[in-house]
């Protein structure tokens, strides 16, 4: 059980990772800029640990890299690396999806109607950060429906690293709406166990959630110029 000192030291790391995965992806914070603990530390008043384990995260998730004699710089985040790690993701979804066609249990098609009558709900609202929440288990969900744990570690993985992208593209109502007419494709192929159509449904949901990340943040730093 985790003290309150780890608890509250976990906290403060998630917070940073957050802030600082939100200023890389969208340019705020430049490719090759030396993230320097001391520095991160003073700037929002935490002591060195938790800002260490935030930037070992960040390197997890391909947004730094440690380089010898350097220490931790912010990755270069060429277009084409995105399409990269999409297409991945997109791939390991499909997969997911496809076997999850036919081996879906009725209690988790069920749940994934109700998540998603609750997103469609959410993206009406505008409410963002609770339709990403719930976009997250939607997905994990499908992944888990294959019932192959080996695929799952592996689709768990690059989920976590791709994470911060996918949520950056739908903070906006309009990508909200369309994503859930994407996840109704999904939903429908999944429930008429077409395996081919989901595992389709599910790749052209990633490219879509690429080209929107793309997008938005080529209009951002047009802006900001």
């Amino acid at each position: 059980m985790l003290d309150d000192v780890t608890r509250s030291r976990r906290v403060q790391s998630d917070i940073l990772v957050e802030q600082l995965e939100a200023d890389i992806i969208s340019g705020r914070i430049e490719p090759g800029t030396r993230l320097d603990e001391n520095s991160l530390a003073q700037r929002f008043g935490l002591s060195r640990t938790p800002v260490r384990e935030a930037l070992h995260a960040l390197c997890g998730r391909s947004l730094a890299e440690r380089v010898p004699y350097k220490g931790v710089l912010v990755a270069a985040l060429s277009p084409e690396r995105i399409d990269q790690m999409f297409e991945a993701m997109a791939e390991m979804e499909a997969t997911c999806g496809r076997l999850a066609s036919q081996r879906m249990t009725m209690s988790e098609r069920a749940r994934l109607e109700a998540m998603h009558r609750d997103m469609n709900a959410l993206a009406e609202d505008g409410d963002f950060n609770a339709y990403e929440s719930v976009n997250s288990d939607f997905h994990s969900l499908i992944m888990a429906g294959s019932h192959n744990l080996d695929l799952v570690a592996l689709a768990d993985a690059m989920r976590l690293k791709l994470r911060p992208f996918r949520k950056y593209q739908l903070q906006d109502q309009g990508r909200l709406r369309r994503s859930c007419q994407e996840h109704q494709d999904i939903i429908d192929a999944l429930l008429d166990q077409d395996a081919q159509r989901a595992g389709t449904a599910l790749r052209r949901h990633l490219v879509s959630a690429a080209q929107e990340f793309l997008m938005r943040r080529t209009a951002e730093q047009a802006n900001e110029r």
